[in-house]
C-alpha cells in the first residue's frame, strides 16, 4: 500500500493562509488540516470516496486535553474494503456467470462430491456449491475478512489510544519547541488507523479476486456457514496454456473446494484457531511513536529554513509505524499462522489427489502446476505478507501433503482426518509422521504405566 504522505507548503508564501512563520512557530492546527486534505485527495485519487473520515479534526482539538479517547468508532470499514474491493474488480472489467458457465460447474461438483466422499471423513456441507464471478466473490467473503483482519486493526488502534493515554499524563509543555504534539499525533492516527487498513484490505482483495479459483483458494474460512464456490473465469484463465481437457480442470478445482468447505464446515474451532494467532499478532502491535515525531520535525523544520519542501510523513501501514522487528510473541503467532495454513493447504493437497485416483489422468500435472504457481504468488502468502509480513513456505505445504498421506496409509482416512479433532502437528513433526502418531496414540495395554 502506497504511503499516506503529506509535504508541507512554502513558508514564505504570504498568501498561505497557513503561514505562521510570523509567529516563530508552526501552526500545528493548520498542518494537521493540510495533512488532512492531501491524505483526502490521496484517497481520491484511489476512487476512494472519503466522506466517512475527512473531517476528524474538527473535533481534534476540542477531544485533546479532556478524555484523550475519541467516541466509539469502527475498528475496520468494512464499507471501505468493500468500496475499494469492487471498484478494483470493476476496473478489470466485469464478466458475468453465463448459463454454459453454471452447466460447466454443476457438473463438475457433482462428480467431485461423489469422489470426495471416498477421500474424506467429513460429509458435504448443508449448502450447496455454487458458481460466483469476482464481484460475487468480493461480496460473498468480505464479512469473513472483516473478522480474519479486524484484530490488526484494533492492535493498532490499542497502541494509538496508549500512546494517547501517555500524552495526556504526560506534563503539559514538555514538547519541544518546533516539534509536533504527541496528542496531535495519536489522535490523527486514531482517526485514521482503519480506514487505512481497510483501503489496503480492500486493495488486497480486489487483487485476489483475479487470481483465486473459489472462496476457500486463501485456506481460511471466510464463509459462515461454510460452503464451496468456485470462480469460472479465473479457472479459465488459471488453465490457459495448459493442455489438458477443461472438464478435468473444473473437476480439479471442485475437488480443493469442496474439500475445504467440508474441513472448515465440520472443523468450526479452526476458525478459531486461525483467528486466535491473528489476534495474538495484534496484541503485539507496537507504534514507533519516535520514529514518527522525528518525521514530523524534519517536516516543519524544512518549512521553518524557507526550503519549501519538507520531508513527507508517511503513515503507510509498512513504513515506520511498527517496531523493525516482531516481539518473540509475535513470531511464535505467525509461526502458529504459517504452520495451520500449510496443514490446510497440505491436507486438500492430498485429499485432492486420493478423490482423483486414476479417473482423471492429468491429476499429477494439475498439482505440479499448483504447487508451481503457489510457489510464486499464493492468495494466503500475498495477503499475509501485505498485512502480516507472514511468508507461507511452499517446502511446509509439500511437507505437510506428504504427511497426510504417509498417515493415511499407516492408519486410514477417517484417522487422518481424525487429528484435526485433537493436538495439531507442529512443522517439526511434520518431518516424522509415525513418531507423530506414536506420540499421539493411546497404548491398548496401559499396565505398565501404573
Amino acid at each position: 500500500m502506497a504511503g499516506f504522505g503529506f509535504t508541507p507548503n512554502d513558508p514564505n508564501d504570504p498568501n498561505d493562509p497557513n503561514n505562521s512563520n510570523n509567529e516563530g512557530r508552526p501552526d500545528f492546527e493548520a498542518m494537521m488540516r493540510q495533512m488532512q486534505e492531501q491524505m483526502k485527495a490521496q484517497f481520491e485519487q484511489l476512487g476512494i470516496n472519503p466522506a466517512g473520515f475527512v473531517n476528524p479534526f474538527t473535533t481534534l482539538f476540542s477531544q485533546v486535553g479532556q478524555t484523550g479517547k475519541s467516541g466509539k468508532e469502527e475498528v475496520l470499514s468494512i464499507a471501505t474494503a468493500r468500496e475499494t474491493a469492487r471498484k478494483f474488480v470493476t476496473a478489470q472489467g466485469l464478466k458475468p456467470i453465463g448459463t454454459k458457465d453454471l452447466s460447466i460447474v454443476e457438473s463438475a461438483f457433482e462428480i467431485s462430491e461423489v469422489w470426495l466422499n471416498e477421500a474424506t471423513a467429513f460429509p458435504a456441507t448443508a449448502n450447496a456449491p455454487t458458481a460466483a464471478s469476482r464481484l460475487d466473490w468480493v461480496d460473498e467473503t468480505m464479512a469473513g475478512w472483516q473478522r480474519t483482519i479486524e484484530p490488526l486493526a484494533a492492535g493498532l488502534s490499542m497502541a494509538i489510544s496508549n500512546l494517547l493515554d501517555q500524552a495526556m499524563n504526560a506534563q503539559a509543555g514538555e514538547t519541544s519547541e518546533g516539534q509536533p504534539p504527541i496528542e496531535m499525533i495519536t489522535m490523527m492516527l486514531r482517526s485514521f488507523i482503519g480506514t487505512m487498513i481497510a483501503t489496503q484490505l480492500g486493495q488486497s482483495i480486489g487483487t485476489l479476486s483475479t487470481t483465486v479459483t473459489g472462496a476457500h483458494d486463501v485456506g481460511i474460512a471466510l464463509l459462515d456457514p461454510a460452503r464451496a464456490i468456485v470462480i469460472p473465469e479465473n479457472i479459465e484463465n488459471w488453465a490457459t496454456d495448459l493442455e489438458i481437457a477443461k472438464s478435468e480442470v473444473f473437476i480439479y478445482h471442485a475437488l480443493r473446494e469442496g474439500a475445504v468447505a467440508r474441513l472448515f464446515e465440520h472443523n468450526p474451532w479452526l476458525v478459531s484457531y486461525i483467528q486466535s494467532a491473528i489476534v495474538e499478532y495484534g496484541k503485539g502491535i507496537h507504534i514507533d511513536i519516535d520514529a514518527i515525531q522525528r518525521q514530523a520535525q524534519e517536516a516543519f523544520e524544512g518549512m521553518q529554513e524557507g526550503t519549501g519542501e519538507g520531508e513527507a510523513i508517511s503513515f503507510a501501514l509498512d513504513n515506520g509505524i511498527f517496531t523493525p522487528e516482531e516481539s518473540p510473541a509475535q513470531k511464535s503467532a505467525l509461526q502458529k499462522l504459517e504452520t495451520v495454513l500449510a496443514l490446510i493447504d497440505g491436507w486438500t493437497d492430498e485429499v485432492t489427489a486420493l478423490a482423483a485416483g486414476d479417473r482423471i489422468p492429468s491429476i499429477e500435472q494439475l498439482r505440479e502446476t499448483h504447487r508451481r504457481r503457489r510457489a510464486a504468488s499464493s492468495p494466503a502468502q500475498t495477503l499475509f505478507s501485505s498485512m502480516l509480513g507472514l511468508q507461507v513456505s511452499p517446502k511446509l505445504t509439500r511437507e505437510a501433503s506428504a504427511f497426510w498421506k504417509k498417515i493415511r496409509e499407516i492408519k486410514s482416512v477417517g484417522e487422518r482426518d481424525q487429528i484435526w479433532s485433537g493436538l495439531l502437528p507442529t512443522a517439526d513433526d511434520l518431518l516424522d509422521p509415525e513418531k507423530f502418531i506414536a506420540s499421539t496414540s493411546i497404548p491398548d495395554d496401559l499396565s505398565g504405566l501404573i
